[in-house]
């Protein structure tokens, strides 16, 4: 006879608060990193946000991946691991973006 035991996962864990911080972290980073970007195409600089976006995407992606290597279990059971893969991606997103734009920024001066 298998029993099933299920977690309360209903409620804000401490692996669903770490993973769910850095996900912001990361979605800032990246709407950081693309207003940084569309100013620079239309002549500014913006390396102030290319630095934050890059600042905030490396932070988001280190403790998304962190909150992935010490999670226990898979989606739903409260690590945090949906949030932690939003942390990965918009991470990765805001560190493209903030390059990008030190890129750009570089190529014009």
């Amino acid at each position: 006879m298998s029993v099933l035991l299920l977690a309360d996962s209903y409620g804000l864990t401490s692996g669903r608060l770490v993973a769910t911080s850095a996900a912001l972290l990361g979605l800032i980073g990246a709407i950081v990193g693309g207003l940084a970007l569309a100013r620079s195409r239309r002549g500014g600089t913006g390396r102030r946000g290319a630095f934050t976006a890059l600042a905030a995407g490396l932070v988001a992606a280190a403790v998304g991946a962190f909150a992935l290597a010490v999670a226990d279990g898979g989606p739903g059971t409260g690590n945090g691991v949906v949030g932690a893969y939003v942390a990965l991606v918009a991470g990765a997103a805001g560190v493209i973006l903030g390059w990008l734009t030190l890129a750009r920024s570089r190529s014009t001066v």
